[in-house]
């Protein structure tokens, strides 16, 4: 049994497969800010869904900027507690097997790359947007290489003359401080045209330096009730033509289970 997990600021999802084509129905737990609290509940989990046995491999996903090893979470601005943590030393001693850790935005952009919205892409780009701002570049079904990670989230905006990050204007938890709401219930189609503003800003910019053949959108601000993918291709059309063409862009397609199937194609390739 293979494990593919993928570890939230508020959500563990964990789930088994046989054959890395397909997984069980995934165990879901709240995610504790202690470390220790975490590792415990997370191979818990594991030894339920591999009734006791080790697992062959596992890969998990987590919210954050890892080492250049991929050992630990460097930062982690919504799981502080799990910051520097030997995550990969102590999983592999408790498990007793080998794990990968990858950003947990990075194993979503695969799985739309090889399962989902993104498949007829050679070159495809992830942007997720939720409570931050994440995303990745995919090369022909694979992660691209790197030397951290991809964080366009951490882009700098300049607004009236002052540096802001693109995460602090536009994700889930900007909008809920900026407007004192939960973001699904805010109506006003002027704060959503601003975030597909934003969007579109932000696909340009990394379409110059990553070039790629089409975008997928993903993350829980893009909803009935929030940013909407036709404004966002919308207001690219009224930005500077420098290519002979615009990417395709196409809105994600596996849901909360992203990372799961990332997961499975990361095993495949590892």
């Amino acid at each position: 049994m293979f494990i593919v997990a993928d570890i939230g600021g508020t959500k563990m999802r964990i789930a088994g497969s046989k054959d890395l084509a397909s997984f069980t129905e995934p165990v879901i737990i709240d995610t504790p800010q202690d470390f220790e609290t975490g590792l415990k509940l997370f191979v818990d989990a594991i030894e339920k869904i591999c009734y006791g046995e080790e697992p062959e491999k596992v890969c998990v996903g987590l919210p954050g900027v890892l080492n250049a090893e991929r050992t630990a979470l460097f930062r982690a601005p919504n799981l502080r507690g799990w910051e520097k943590q030997d995550i990969k030393v102590r999983l592999e001693k408790e498990i007793g097997s080998r794990v990968f850790l990858e950003n947990d935005s990075a194993l979503v952009a695969l799985g739309e790359a090889n399962f989902g919205a993104g498949r007829q892409f050679p070159i495809m780009m992830y942007l997720t947007v939720s409570t931050g701002v994440g995303g990745a570049r995919i090369v022909n079904k694979k992660i691209d290489q790197r030397r951290f990670g991809f964080e366009p989230g951490h882009h700098i905006v300049m607004i009236d003359g002052k540096p802001h990050e693109l995460e602090n204007l536009i994700s889930g938890t900007a909008i809920e401080k900026k407007y004192g709401k939960k973001p699904y219930e805010i109506t006003d189609e002027n704060v959503w045209d601003y975030c597909a503003r934003q969007v579109a800003s932000a696909i340009y910019n990394l379409m110059l330096d990553w070039s790629p053949d089409g975008v997928v959108l993903g993350g829980s601000m893009f909803k009935e009730i929030g940013i909407k993918v036709d404004r966002v291709v919308y207001e690219m059309k009224h930005l500077p033509v420098i290519f002979p063409e615009l990417p395709k862009i196409k809105k994600a397609e596996l849901g909360e289970l992203g990372g799961l199937y990332g997961g499975l194609s990361y095993l495949k390739n590892n």
